[in-house]
């Protein structure tokens, strides 16, 4: 099922995801329901409704807002839920304290038996045109916006909520007129609500001395050109930028960095003045994205770029702003957010534990001071700032991508004419399963030495194999990447360092680059991939795309539907590496996808000829190619003809 934009809408399977929107109606069709089922089907899934409010307005006006009987909403539920239970709801309008509280009540009740199915808030309060939607049994539209509902009868029961910065300012009932009041209100939001919080700064008027009396008093038409007159008072926002906060809140699958950080997510502004429905649009494309499987965070970042690729491409219908293009899965990477990490805490928090000699039995951790200069250097500086160059840059292609952790094995690949390799030596107990503990020295010895105090001794034997294993690189003139240990491998000059997203907090990446050496870095989502490309390495590791057992994995599965999705967003722009539970059986799958190389573990590791298992891949991958190769050929004959 490709959908209507054909190669840009997800690979989907024959029987897409049901989500719910649980919106207004907009009789203009640029906004509410209409905008969520069109963003929904857009992006792959089955759109269900269920009708809070019906409004008449157009492009420039709400005439008037009619909520619909408690007794039509409450059926609307209960017979959608008997037939298409949802994999991700999105509430958007709500007309009164009464339906918050019922449909709150439902939730509850829904919670029970689908606790995993996110639900998303826009806590919708003005449209576009500037008018008041929710009524709370006022029949005074202007009135009614000087009032906001009550949101708390939600709390524990949502995922997110996607305030503007006048319902954020509204909902926490604080100032929000600069950007550090905007990030304390967003943080007590997600507090008192005990849910993630995407704070949306895209509409935010520049210069403004009361944001939340003159937001919703300005019209989209003047904003762009109140920045613009405003520049040299902009509170401490940046006027090229839409800048949005995300405040993550024990998000479910995410990386244990992510699942309650704080970000920056800033896009370039969009000058247009045709953006209706833009917020409808984000929580609707949220809760699609949800639907298939993908993190929070990924949900978020490709939501975001989704809009921006909306405004771009919106024209006017009436003689108001018009509405957000429907232009399919954003696959353009310049339409992603840049990434800032500015929750120093949990930086902090995973020093400490990624430094801890009883948890990681090396003998080359950082040094107190190093440690309190790492941490400073991270909180304080982004990534563009440390590498203003990027790493070195490899060929594209690497074929199957060997992963060894036995010096043994590592020569016998080198001699054999394999060209690109990694070693990765497991010192973490954590990572080390029974029977490896038991069939490793260095485990053995690891585990030993830590019950008496000695483990000094595990980086001598540490250093001693990384130094072999650099030397026979060198000697076979290969592409060795060492895994984690990137002091030694700068030590000893090697080709290249391979890390995980957890490494890059305690790694000095300005001294591998000013080094020559290559950088790999692992991703298990979108927003970890975002991350990994602002390093500019020299390739990215896609993974685990099946399900592994060679070391813990806090995420699910990634899959080929979600590997098709990172191939066309970053092939253009460097090798790509699919990881993690790949052979000769699933080999031909992961090759239609696009991506064009493979990392293998377990497929050569515990292989009973692991010379025989290289090679046997390697052909099949080449085969693969070849294949691919001749069928783009013959479609391309195919059109001339």
């Amino acid at each position: 099922m490709l959908g209507i934009h054909g190669d840009n809408a997800p690979m989907n399977t024959e029987h897409p995801a049901f989500v719910w929107t649980i919106a207004g109606s907009d009789s203009g069709g640029g906004a509410g329901i209409q905008a969520d089922l069109a963003t929904i089907q857009d992006l792959g899934c089955h759109g269900c409704s269920v009708v809070t409010t019906v409004t008449a307005q157009s492009s420039v006006a709400v005439t008037l807002v009619e909520p619909v009987s408690a007794a039509m909403l409450m059926a609307q539920l209960t017979t959608l839920l008997s037939d298409l239970p949802p994999k991700a709801i999105k509430i958007g309008l709500l007309a009164d304290q009464t339906q918050v509280a019922l449909l709150a009540d439902w939730i509850a009740s829904f919670k029970i038996h689908y606790p995993s199915v996110p639900v998303i808030v826009d806590p919708v309060m003005v449209a576009s045109c500037g008018d008041a939607l929710a009524v709370d049994n006022c029949q005074d539209i202007k009135s009614a916006a000087k009032s906001a509902l009550d949101f708390k009868p939600f709390k524990g029961l949502i995922e997110l909520i996607t305030p503007n910065v006048l319902e954020l300012g509204r909902l926490t009932h604080s100032d929000v007129s600069t950007k550090a009041q905007f990030a304390a209100a967003a943080l007590a939001l997600s507090q008192s609500l005990d849910c993630s919080v995407l704070a949306k700064g895209g509409d935010v008027s520049f210069g403004s001395t009361d944001i939340l009396e003159n937001t919703h008093a300005k019209t989209h038409d003047n904003t762009y050109a109140q920045t613009q007159a405003n520049a040299h008072n902009s509170n401490g926002w940046d006027l090229e930028l839409a800048e949005d906060y995300l405040v993550c809140h024990q998000v479910r699958a995410s990386s244990k960095l992510h699942q309650n950080g704080r970000f920056w997510l800033a896009s370039q502004r969009v000058n247009t003045r045709h953006n209706h429905g833009s917020g409808c649009t984000l929580s609707s494309a949220i809760a699609a994205v949800l639907a298939q499987g993908f993190v929070l965070q990924d949900a978020v970042v490709v939501a975001k770029a989704y809009v921006s690729q909306g405004l771009s491409a919106a024209i006017g219908l009436g003689q108001g702003p018009g509405p957000l293009a429907r232009t399919g899965w954003p696959n353009n990477l310049s339409r992603y957010a840049k990434i800032n990490l500015c929750d120093g805490n949990y930086i902090s928090h995973h020093l400490n534990q990624h430094l801890d000699v009883r948890s990681d039995l090396v003998a080359t951790v950082l040094s107190a001071t190093d440690q309190a200069t790492a941490q400073v250097r991270i909180a304080s500086t982004p990534p563009q700032n440390i590498l203003s160059h990027g790493f070195k840059v490899l060929d594209a292609d690497l074929g199957v991508y060997p992963v060894v952790s036995d010096l043994t094995m590592l020569e016998s690949l080198l001699a054999a004419g394999v060209k690109t390799l990694q070693l990765r030596i497991k010192t973490d107990i954590s990572e080390l399963t029974t029977a490896e503990l038991a069939e490793s020295d260095l485990g053995k010895s690891a585990l030993s030495r830590c019950e008496s105090g000695e483990p000094e001794l595990i980086g001598s034997e540490l250093e001693a194999q990384i130094q072999t294993a650099i030397a026979l690189g060198k000697h076979f003139n290969a592409q060795l990447f060492i895994n984690d240990h990137w002091q030694l491998a700068i030590k000893y000059h090697a080709f290249g360092v391979h890390l995980g997203q957890e490494d890059l907090a305690v790694t000095d990446l300005a001294a591998i680059q000013a080094a020559g050496l290559a950088l790999g870095i692992s991703s298990h989502s979108y927003f970890e991939l975002l991350l990994a490309h602002q390093y500019s390495p020299s390739y990215i590791a896609l993974g685990h795309i099946f399900p592994t057992t060679t070391k813990q994995m806090p995420s699910a599965p990634q899959g080929l539907a979600k590997l098709k999705h990172y191939v066309a967003l970053l092939q253009d722009h460097y090798p790509l590496v699919a990881i993690g539970g790949i052979d000769l059986t699933n080999l031909a799958k992961v090759k239609a996808t696009g991506v064009g190389n493979i990392a293998v573990v377990r497929a050569i590791t515990k292989a009973k000829d692991p010379l025989a298992a290289f090679a046997e891949l390697s052909q099949a991958w080449e085969q693969c190619s070849l294949s691919e190769e001749l069928a783009v050929k013959h479609e391309l004959g195919a059109k001339h003809e």
